[in-house]
């Protein structure tokens, strides 16, 4: 039997059924996964996501509603298996990239992004003996490329973090750095122009609109959790803040050069992060939106049409 497989109650009859009767489609047999395997798979996920005493009827629809080829795959990949491995890379190698530089906007970094990721998703470390892998954490509620970009927009957060307040006393002592008090970071000087468009192309937003840009790039919240709070699945959130930013963009851009800024003036005026910037971001987004404050913790969630 699999290492996937528990058995300490076995899981329930209709994810049983729903196991057997998906198993020849989502390529469970390929990876080496058994029809048990499967259903336990199934079954730990429901267990986490549906009440405790769930009906069969809402257990067999919550399962039914996963994608079960994409979570196959993951948690083979997770498990260690070769093939699977093979086939995850096959399939999103290169869309890992392209995601990486929708968010990193640089070749190099975004090569570098999706690299380092490789190794949490593949497993390269161990937990008291056993195999780590992230993607053992991926529950198929949403596309696994879904998944793969809030991943990866977290890593890309958290080294930009590390990258632009964490120096290191080695560095310092190279660099013959006394340890004084440090001086202010320098903040990056806002050309009017750059001003005069964001508050244009901002204020033709919808107060939801400008809610999820402010949530996810200003408050570091995830797609999950922006979901939760707008009563909508995360695979929405996911798909709109994916056409937000390449529609801000363009508008942006646009913007810029009726303003008088070239094509490279204005992708150059855009390479900034919005957190180094004089201009108020958090302002211009918070007005009219339903979670105007953005608090860090424990947000209401807004009315919505309970949709998700």
């Amino acid at each position: 039997m699999n290492s996937v497989t528990q058995s300490v109650a076995g899981p329930p009859p209709e994810i049983q059924t729903l196991a057997a009767e998906c198993y020849s489609k989502c390529g469970a047999e390929k990876f080496g996964f058994t029809c048990d395997d499967v259903a336990s798979i199934l079954a730990e996920v429901a267990r986490k996501h549906t009440p405790a005493a769930a009906a069969p009827a809402q257990l067999h629809g919550f399962c039914v509603s996963l994608k079960i080829e994409e979570l196959v795959l993951a948690r083979a990949c997770a498990a260690g298996n070769e093939r699977a491995w093979e086939t995850f890379m096959l399939r999103y190698r290169e869309r890992l990239y392209e995601i990486g530089l929708q968010i990193a906007r640089e070749e190099s970094a975004a090569r570098e992004l999706s690299d380092s990721l490789y190794a949490d998703l593949y497993g390269a470390t161990t937990r008291e003996g056993k195999r780590v892998s992230k993607l053992g954490s991926y529950t198929g509620r949403g596309s696994l490329e879904g998944w793969l970009r809030t991943v990866m927009a977290q890593e890309h957060v958290n080294r930009y973090r590390r990258h632009k307040r964490m120096v290191s006393l080695d560095e310092e002592t190279e660099e013959g750095a006394q340890f004084a008090t440090p001086e202010p970071e320098p903040v990056t000087t806002v050309d009017p122009r750059l001003e005069s468009a964001t508050d244009e192309a901002l204020g033709a937003l919808t107060p939801d609109e400008r809610f999820i840009l402010a949530a996810y790039f200003l408050d570091g919240r995830t797609l999950a959790e922006i979901a939760r709070m707008l009563r909508v699945h995360e695979s929405t959130i996911s798909r709109k803040l994916d056409k937000l930013t390449k529609s801000l963009r363009k508008q942006l851009l646009a913007g810029l050069g009726r303003r008088g800024m070239s094509r490279r003036q204005a992708e150059e005026a855009l390479d900034v992060d919005v957190r180094d910037l004089t201009l108020n971001i958090r302002d211009r987004l918070a007005q009219d939106s339903p979670g105007a404050a953005f608090p860090k913790k424990k947000v209401e969630a807004p009315a919505g049409d309970g949709s998700g």
